[in-house]
């Protein structure tokens, strides 16, 4: 078994590179770390490029056997704990992580499913991770994100969806409103929050709905709600204006489940 000592290391630069969106764009791929996240990767048969574990954790035994079967027949890279101090993203690495592919063909929207989570501008990374997972729970394949929102593939937010980034399609918009007008075409409503309604959130059914949420500070944008065909806001008893933006998603987005459970 061949060690990288070498921080210097083409293949271990590459990766590194990856911790900046400009590469993980250039490139197409994104990096998951942990005993758990690389564990799910395999199962979801994901596409993985490269995993790379730290030597000194192998030593240590922290890895169960199943998943030392499972990585020795993927394209392994063993390193230093020197080494892997540079490419690891976390305070208290567990000595392993891997390189995944992005699939080129999950580009585009899919129709077909009744309910399209859109975000306008979400910036924070465990929002934008929370509200991954919740989509997931949901049994929602994918998640259309405008150009302002931050980045799905970031450390940070790859970490906070717990292995739902695997099953959720990320779907870039780089018009929103065209490609609101374009779901409109397909028989969607687009439904946004805000405050300038008597609508509840609970007075529509959730079906061919596209549900938008805003950016944390200033919501969902005028032009896009200039576009809605619904708008709506979450009753509230007390004295709160407003909700974290994950906490919205995920209350309209369980409606959709509260009315798909009652038929």
């Amino acid at each position: 078994m061949q060690v990288i000592t070498s921080k210097d290391n083409e293949l271990v630069k590459d990766i590194k590179k990856l911790k900046e969106k400009k590469y993980r764009d250039a490139f197409n791929k994104y990096i998951v770390e942990g005993i758990k996240l690389v564990g799910e990767a395999i199962q979801e048969k994901a596409d993985i490029e490269t995993v790379v574990v730290c030597e000194d954790c192998m030593k240590e035994n922290i890895f169960d056997k199943k998943l030392m079967y499972e990585i020795a027949k993927l394209n392994c890279l063993y390193v230093s704990s020197k080494v892997f101090a540079t490419i690891t993203d976390v305070s208290n690495p567990q000595g392993i992580l891997a390189v995944i592919k992005r699939s080129e063909q999950n580009s585009k929207i899919d129709y077909s499913e009744d309910v399209i989570v859109v975000l306008d501008g979400i910036q924070d990374p465990g929002n934008l991770g929370t509200i991954l997972r919740t989509v997931d729970s949901a049994n929602l394949k994918q998640i259309v994100v405008s150009n302002e929102t931050a980045d799905a593939f970031n450390s940070k937010v790859v970490r906070s969806t717990m292995g739902a980034i695997f099953r959720v399609n990320v779907v870039k918009s780089d018009n929103l409103l065209d490609d609101l007008i374009e779901m409109k075409n397909h028989g969607f409503d687009v439904v946004v929050t805000s405050l300038d309604t008597e609508d509840s959130v609970y007075d529509i059914k959730y079906n061919k709905k596209v549900i938008v949420i805003g950016n944390e500070a200033n919501g969902v944008s005028k032009e896009i709600q200039d576009a809605a065909d619904n708008k709506v806001k979450i009753p509230m008893l007390g004295k709160t204006e407003s909700l974290n933006a994950s906490v919205a998603a995920g209350i309209m987005i369980y409606e959709y489940v509260r009315n798909k459970l009652g038929k």
